[in-house]
């Protein structure tokens, strides 16, 4: 199919799931059944992915964000259940009352409609993206990166396959087959079919898609995050934070890139740190007094590290003369996802929240919490960095617009 047809197929699909109700629900459930039932189906595609991944030389951070296991796809068929398993936001009314003249006026929640999403190498994206989606009553058109062509297939194909049975349109999810940058162009340029674009991957694919597309976009993901450890910081729990921050799981956008340490603290913290994420072999870009504190085994910093999401088993590390410096930084080089401070500061702690401008931030917690399932939203459609319409996680109710719902008897103006 094209990508005009495909456009066409959504726009009827999304008609039918608006209406959709408790179908929709069943359509979840039954994803999560087929997704189950075909571990073996979904491994086999994603060992061909992963084979091919590794004869391009891939890093293995991102060999780890491409890789299918058991307990991936368990986690893919439990977000669709938690997703069944909410409340429908469709038809709900946000707020309302009646006017002087009697009219009296609801805004309800709607689906947005057809839905396009422009991701990389995480084939978990496209079930968790269609699962909500399919919740809010949006048809979604799914295009995903080379790297995972065979799994995202496969996963499509069975939800496909899912929703059908539970009686809704086919259509209702689609995947875009062909992974060249012309593919992701026409998505981009696909005016009067797309209702939103939402680009999931690194700052250049998401930087790309706003500067390009002609249609409405929602920036995700972009993940340049930071630890600040104020100078009155328990150490070890600051180690241990950025231990978890950086090392758990570093190819995602929650993950850290740039410590920022206070002068006060930093003979003292520094090597601690040091020695957690060593167990990691972390590789360390420090400031002139990081290496000066830790040795010459950490690489000098460049101006380019400090604005890097490097999406790898690499930090960056800077002493700072105090917390405004810290803010300084941070308001200079954050791509507006998630920071944190380590501090036994209330006063400094209420400040760094105050005057942070991202979509999370913390205190004394590891910014891998940014998730949607971690924030009690279920699955996520991804980290929005914006500040229009939706800001942080985006679940189901993200993924809905409002309309308007006007009942008189006969008044004019």
């Amino acid at each position: 199919m094209t990508l005009t047809e495909m456009g066409q197929a959504a726009k009827q699909a999304a008609a039918v799931l608006a209406q959709a109700g408790a179908k929709k629900d069943k359509a979840l459930r039954t994803i999560a059944e087929i997704l189950e039932q075909n571990e073996k189906t979904l491994l086999a595609a994603n060992a061909v992915d992963l084979a091919d991944a590794k004869q391009n030389d891939m890093r293995p951070a991102l060999l780890d964000r491409l890789a299918l296991n058991h307990d991936r796809i368990a986690g893919m068929a439990q977000g669709a259940r938690e997703v069944a398993a909410q409340e429908d936001p469709i038809g709900q009314v946000i707020e309302g009352g009646v006017r002087p003249n009697g009219l009296e006026i609801r805004r309800v929640r709607v689906p947005l409609g057809v839905i396009g999403i422009i991701f990389e190498a995480r084939p978990n994206v496209a079930a968790d993206a269609a699962a909500l989606c399919l919740k809010a009553g949006n048809a979604v058109i799914l295009r995903g990166g080379k790297e995972a062509i065979h799994s995202n297939h496969a996963c499509v194909e069975l939800m496909r396959t899912a929703v059908e049975s539970a009686g809704l349109p086919r259509d209702s999810i689609q995947l875009v087959e062909d992974t060249s940058r012309a593919s992701a162009t026409g998505m981009m340029e696909m005016t009067g079919y797309l209702d939103v674009l939402i680009p999931r991957g690194g700052h250049g694919l998401i930087q790309s898609v706003v500067k390009n597309a002609r249609v409405p976009v929602i920036q995700t993901g972009a993940g340049n995050c930071h630890v600040y450890v104020d100078d009155s910081a328990d150490i070890e729990m600051a180690a241990n934070i950025i231990y978890n921050a950086k090392t758990s799981r570093p190819s995602v956008c929650n993950a850290i890139e740039t410590i920022l340490i206070h002068k006060n603290i930093a003979k003292k913290a520094l090597p601690v740190i040091g020695a957690r994420l060593a167990e990691k072999n972390v590789e360390l870009r420090g400031c002139p007094i990081t290496r000066e504190i830790l040795g010459e085994q950490v690489k000098p910093a460049t101006e380019e590290d400090w604005a890097t999401e490097y999406d790898d088993y690499i930090l960056a590390v800077k002493v700072v003369d105090s917390m405004d410096d810290a803010l300084q930084h941070i308001a200079k080089y954050s791509t507006g996802h998630s920071e944190c401070i380590v501090t036994s500061s209330y006063t400094n702690a209420r400040r760094f929240q105050q005057e942070v401008d991202s979509a999370a931030v913390y205190v004394n917690a590891s910014t891998r919490f940014t998730d949607g399932g971690e924030f009690g939203l279920g699955a996520e459609i991804g980290i929005s960095t914006q500040k229009l319409h939706a800001r942080g996680p985006m679940g189901v109710n993200q993924l809905t617009s409002s309309k308007f719902l006007v009942m008189g008897n006969g008044q004019v103006r």
